[in-house]
């Protein structure tokens, strides 16, 4: 997934964010810092949202089941990985992927996993952190088997 894809996808389900969430377009407009015309322009789909406009809807409405569904329950990730293009991230505590996630390998006390919806790859500890995030299946493999040959 890239930024256009993503910008994209967001741009065409902000009027079901919005609905969802339950706001008028004067408030939305308001929370997420654009003005009344430009999310009017972007609900009717005369223009896309720019970049700090989705990271802003993603961050701030991301327990909407629109975003869960566009990006398999994880939105910020999804953003954070395409931001960053796949470098390792902070440790970040995660649910451990029983719903939106496949397992593709498990070795030591790692597990690499590909998201169903978004199709990206991360890399999560036994204890449901995650190390690594990254759309690019080959960079994924090669992080996991650097951390899982590293003695325990």
């Amino acid at each position: 997934m890239t930024r256009e894809e993503i910008i994209a996808k967001v741009s065409e389900k902000l009027r079901l964010i919005r609905t969802e969430a339950g706001y008028t377009q004067d408030k939305m407009a308001d929370i997420i810092g654009v003005s009344k015309k430009t999310l009017v322009q972007i609900e009717k789909g005369r223009v896309f949202a720019n970049w700090s406009t989705v990271v802003t809807v993603c961050a701030l409405f991301r327990e909407t089941e629109t975003l869960q569904f566009l990006f398999g329950n994880e939105p910020l990730e999804v953003i954070e990985t395409v931001a960053r293009e796949g470098i390792d991230v902070r440790k970040e505590k995660t649910l451990g992927g029983k719903v939106w996630w496949k397992e593709v390998e498990r070795k030591n006390s790692y597990i690499l996993q590909q998201n169903i919806i978004s199709q990206h790859f991360r890399i999560i500890d036994v204890d449901r952190f995650r190390i690594f995030s990254s759309f690019d299946e080959k960079l994924s493999k090669e992080r996991f088997i650097e951390l899982t040959s590293r003695k325990q």
